[in-house]
């Protein structure tokens, strides 16, 4: 600590400061009216940046003192210190000293018994250099050992009917993009949160491909961090593999993930707004249709509309802004049977209105909720904003949603209005039906239409009456008695892919709830997908339930090992240039709904052969016998010959190196993307960097796992061919967010030690005359950020799911998940988050006959005498 020559009872709260840091604020502005110096003012409290201007401008400098109660200040021009407190100048007893080789952190006290503990913040770090790449590290290298003994070829022991568990392992871990991480930037692998998944899977990873190549592991610890988390895995009986594949890969996004740095407005999300409008002609409007369920925070669009419309209320997910009861009921109904009918689940992103411009159209994606429709992915879930209060939505990616996550656009057609509505949702995996004899006549009838056309295509889908009814009995007669070799012995993939994405006529009990409309009406649904994942994941819907029973559907689906095209079924403006697809693995299912067993049918990357994984036991097979193979889940990887090429072109420079000046740091993750994807994208080092361009404190220690250096010929080369950046010559901490992380850090302690002394003296009371209600699902997120969990403070307080109006008195709902807290305590949390609303609890009071508290207090009186 700083030391001064005469007293002042203030100077403890003094930092540590240097004069290059003084200089280097003196060039800057006043933080409230921007006004340049030379009359600035430094503010010197521990873990305070801030400068304000002097009594010649606005005097913010004596403002933020009275505000903060911050005392001592110091002149950016004449380094003469002021105490505020003490009305005098104080003078330094030394010299300000020079700046430490890297910021300084003041290390944390040990914590007493019954204190808060602080969150450790590394303290003098030294960034350790990044390791030069080498061939390894931009391309796939196959020595002969690997030629002769290739690795990977590791059984998982059963460990008591987890053959469902084995089989979904072993298909994950031949896929190269994703194993290659684990392998290649293990260090990544870091996580707080329970039960560390990413640490599991990422040792068994490392056991399975190991070069000494054991015979059989046994997956139990990450076994044993699944069953915590989800009970359905817990016991001994046979479970799904898909439905362990969906658990293990949202665990694994929900440890990896990280913020995505979003500066300015998605420009594909642009794209598609003008897209939308280029398609808006039905004649041009060719998408076909998945069964997923109709967005009711839809950003929609009519052809008579022209004004902004402002922001959309919110909406729950369900919603159908629908007048009258009858109709509300039917659409429940609807909304109950669509959610279980074609697609999983996904999380709505971007939803588009074809009559609003483009700055309303801004507002409306600012104030969208998270609507769960029938896609898989990740329920990432986006609060909504209030019309007055813009909020940017936070965006989340890790390995997994870069090599799983694809996109499918969506539009529904109101057959009365013309109204079309347009949805971009997220999937992780594509379930896909497979089609009996009635649907493949469809599919394969050329008189089956395939277009809209715009004004007659409300007669043309709405036929009504008993002539129509009678036509369509007579035509699946008809197409029930043609024997099933007329229109081929075997379903194929791409017949199972068109059945997906075939139009969907919304009508009958499935009618469309038509926003304009403001009723269910006739509708028609298409889609297609707007983009393709890296590795695509399909899930052949095997099982049919109902009531208390499954039964297996049995028909055998032919596949094919390479060149899958998915061209048919890809939106005319998606930016998407490669759509073939090689097959990676194969996950088969033998025996009953209710019994059987899994096994895997994998392809080896280092020696492109075929492999049958059945528990500890591995057997190379033929392609004839994978092609066989009774298939329930697929595992496809973009191919393109064109990136094998391109990484072997880079790899070769390495050869021929030249000195260069200077060096780039490049991230270690796009370098994995680059290895291993067909399309890595634009070169990203935001993985590693923060938004002012150095190294975020937290992750200095480990900076030698984020980074591989490399030559000037190599970056010249990437960067040139695929954009991206920020080009990165020299790596160092960030100084402000050092000073960022210790503010947050200072509000977590004194919040959290806030609030356990009132809650203590809460706990004391005996019989409290009020309790205040708080949400526990808010609390949560509270807690999470007051003991360092989470690093981002919770919004507004949002009790609005514990209460309930009644008589225009706001009461506690029934059952509803809340704590009971002091008024004290929600003022305090009040005052700092906002929101509502209040809910407060009275405990009855017990009134007492005076009579009989005087003879009570009689007997007392007299028992005490005797």
């Amino acid at each position: 600590m700083t030391t001064f020559r005469n007293h002042c009872p203030h100077l403890d709260s003094v930092g540590e400061i240097t004069k290059e840091d003084l200089i280097q604020k003196s060039h800057g502005a006043c933080q409230d009216c921007r006004v340049r110096g030379p009359n600035l003012w430094a503010c010197l409290e521990n873990r305070c940046s801030y400068v304000g201007c002097g009594e010649s401008q606005v005097d913010h400098s004596t403002i933020h003192s009275q505000e903060t109660k911050h005392h001592l200040t110091v002149n950016l021009t004449t380094l003469r210190v002021w105490c505020y407190a003490c009305s005098k100048e104080v003078f330094l007893d030394r010299k300000l000293g020079t700046p430490p080789p890297l910021p300084h952190i003041r290390q944390p006290q040990q914590p007493q018994e019954n204190s808060v503990q602080d969150f450790k913040i590394p303290s003098n770090t030294t960034l350790k250099t990044p390791l030069v790449a080498v061939f390894e590290d931009l391309d796939i290298e196959v020595d002969e050992e690997d030629e002769l003994k290739a690795r990977g070829l590791t059984g998982l022991k059963n460990i008591g009917n987890t053959c469902y568990m084995n089989a979904a392992l072993q298909a994950l871990s031949n896929c190269p993009p994703l194993t290659h991480f684990f392998l290649d930037c293990g260090g990544l692998a870091r996580t707080d949160k329970k039960p560390a998944i990413c640490k599991s899977y990422l040792k068994l990873m490392t056991e399975l491909w190991h070069k000494s190549r054991p015979g059989s592991v046994v997956p139990a610890n990450l076994f044993q961090g699944i069953k915590t988390v989800n009970p359905t895995f817990r016991g001994y009986s046979q479970q799904d593999a898909q439905e362990f594949l969906r658990c293990l890969m949202d665990l694994l996004h929900e440890e990896l993930k990280e913020q995505v740095m979003e500066l300015e407005e998605d420009p594909q999300t642009l794209a598609s707004e003008e897209t939308v409008e280029e398609e808006k002609s039905q004649s041009d409007v060719d998408f076909q249709s998945c069964e997923s369920c109709s967005s009711s925070s839809s950003i929609e669009k009519a052809d008579n509309e022209t004004g902004c419309k402002g922001v959309a209320e919110d909406s729950n997910e369900t919603t159908m802004l629908i007048q009258d009861e009858e109709d509300l009921e039917m659409a429940k109904d609807w909304q109950k049977e669509k959610m279980c009918n074609k697609i999983n689940r996904a999380n709505s992103e971007v939803e588009l209105d074809k009559d609003r411009d483009t700055v309303c159209e801004t507002a409306d994606r600012n104030s969208q909720e998270t609507v769960k429709v029938e896609i898989h992915g990740r329920a990432s879930a986006q609060s909504s904003a209030s019309p007055k209060r813009k909020k940017q939505h936070k965006k989340y990616r890790s390995v997994i949603s870069d090599i799983f996550d694809g996109t499918i656009i969506s539009s529904v057609q109101c057959l009365t209005c013309d109204r079309v509505s347009v949805t971009l949702e997220t999937f992780q995996d594509l379930s896909l039906p497979i089609p009996g004899k009635e649907d493949l006549a469809k599919l394969h009838s050329s008189s089956h239409p395939t277009i809209v056309k715009a004004g007659s295509c409300g007669e043309a889908y709405a036929p009504q009456g008993w002539i129509a009814f009678f036509m369509e009995y007579v035509k699946r007669f008809v197409v029930s008695c043609v024997p099933s070799w007329f229109w081929g012995p075997v379903v194929t993939l791409q017949d199972c892919l068109a059945a997906f994405f075939a139009r969907d006529e919304l009508k009958g009990d499935n009618m469309y709830s038509c926003e304009k409309c403001k009723k269910l009406r006739n509708g028609v649904k298409f889609c297609k997908v707007q983009k393709f994942p890296e590795i695509l994941c399909i899930h052949l819907k095997r099982f049919r339930h109902e009531l208390m029973f499954s039964t297996k559907i049995s028909t055998h689906v032919s596949f094919p090992l390479e060149g899958l095209d998915l061209q048919p079924f890809l939106a005319k403006d998606s930016p998407v240039q490669i759509v073939t697809y090689d097959l990676l693995s194969v996950i088969c299912h033998h025996g009953t709904a209710s019994s059987g067993h899994y096994i895997a049918y994998c392809r080896n990357n280092l020696n492109n052969l075929w492999y049958e994984f059945d528990d500890q036991s591995v057997t190379e097979v033929s392609e004839s016998t994978v092609q066989n193979a009774e298939a329930y889940v697929l595992f496809y990887r973009k191919s393109s010959e064109e990136a094998q090429k391109e990484r072997r072109r880079v790899s070769n420079l390495l050869n021929m190196m030249e000195p260069s000046l200077l060096q780039f740091y490049i991230s270690r993750q796009w370098l994995n993307k680059f290895k291993t994807f067909a399309e890595p994208g634009p070169i990203s080092n935001n993985d590693f960097l923060c938004i002012h361009g150095g190294i975020p404190p937290r992750k200095a220690s480990y900076i030698e796992d984020l980074v591989l250096m490399l030559p000037q010929n190599i970056w010249d080369n990437l960067y040139s061919r695929y954009g991206g950046g920020p080009a990165v010559n020299h790596l160092y901490i960030c100084h402000t967010c050092q000073i960022e992380a210790e503010k947050i850090e200072k509000r977590r302690k004194t919040e959290l030690e806030i609030f356990i002394r009132l809650n203590r003296a809460f706990q004391e009371e005996d019989s409290p005359a009020t309790f205040y209600c708080i949400s526990m699902q808010w609390f949560r997120e509270w807690e999470s950020f007051v003991k360092g969990k989470d690093g981002d403070p919770p919004g507004p307080i949002d009790n609005t799911k514990i209460a309930v109006t009644k008589c225009g008195n706001v009461m506690l709902k029934q059952g509803a998940d809340s704590g009971q807290i002091s008024e004290e305590t929600w003022n305090f949390l009040q005052s700092i988050y906002g929101g509502g609303p209040e809910v407060i609890l009275r405990p009855p009071v017990v009134h007492v006959d005076p009579d009989v508290l005087q003879a009570e207090e009689k007997i007392e009186v007299e028992t005490r005498s005797l």
